[in-house]
């Protein structure tokens, strides 16, 4: 920052919304607009050329999307913290963007009450999440930790068997699965009751959930 003043690029595809933005932040004294660009390729060149302190991005835009900007920016060394500002709240918006690079998400209709003090947080290193965007996060976490451990399972298991879960998921009988991998029913039972055991599982519909959780299902 240049002094205690922090500089701040607008980037967003309208241009009465970057208004009502600079508009908000113009009533901080230590805040500056020193730029804006309309799409993510605009808010690359221009990030590389004005190095500002905070790039208040917005996610949906023509010829680059801002999370794609955002991984861009950060890829070429940028000091400049990004704060995403849209009007997306669901979770497949905010981790995307997140892991990009950004240190902050902030939704539209929050940004007259939230605006100042999250530039003014992100300039001074540290992350702004709004609750819901801390819980989704907790969240989306969670649930890839879990499918690790899942996949880590099914690794676990013999070729075989894996073959087998998959078959078994595909709706596949057990005379049918031996056809295919020509042994017998009574073989394809037996490796069926080593699954069960290793895997935890009972039912074919606890198969298909296994299956589609770890997406072996999608070729």
């Amino acid at each position: 920052m240049m002094g205690d003043l922090i500089r701040v690029m607008l980037v967003d595809d309208h241009a009465v919304v970057r208004a009502g933005l600079r508009a908000v932040l113009g009533e901080a004294k230590d805040i500056d607009v020193v730029g804006e660009a309309r799409n993510g390729r605009e808010a690359v060149a221009l990030a590389e050329r004005l190095k500002p302190d905070v790039i208040v991005m917005d996610l949906s835009m023509d010829e680059m999307d801002g999370a794609t900007a955002t991984k861009e920016i950060i890829a070429s060394g940028s000091l400049s913290k990004i704060l995403i500002l849209t009007m997306h709240t669901e979770d497949e918006y905010l981790v995307p963007a997140l892991e990009a690079g950004a240190s902050g998400y902030l939704v539209k209709s929050a940004a007259d009450r939230e605006l100042v003090a999250a530039v003014r947080i992100v300039a001074n290193g540290d992350p702004y999440l709004q609750a819901g965007a801390a819980r989704a996060l907790a969240k989306e976490f969670k649930r890839r930790e879990q499918g690790a451990s899942e996949r880590n399972r099914f690794e676990d298991l013999s070729n075989r068997e894996q073959e087998i879960l998959r078959l078994v998921a595909s709706g596949y009988s057990a005379p049918e699965i031996g056809e295919q991998l020509h042994i017998s029913p009574k073989t394809v039972d037996t490796y069926k009751q080593r699954i069960n055991e290793k895997l935890g599982l009972h039912h074919r519909s606890d198969y298909v959930k296994f299956a589609l959780k770890l997406k072996l299902l999608e070729s």
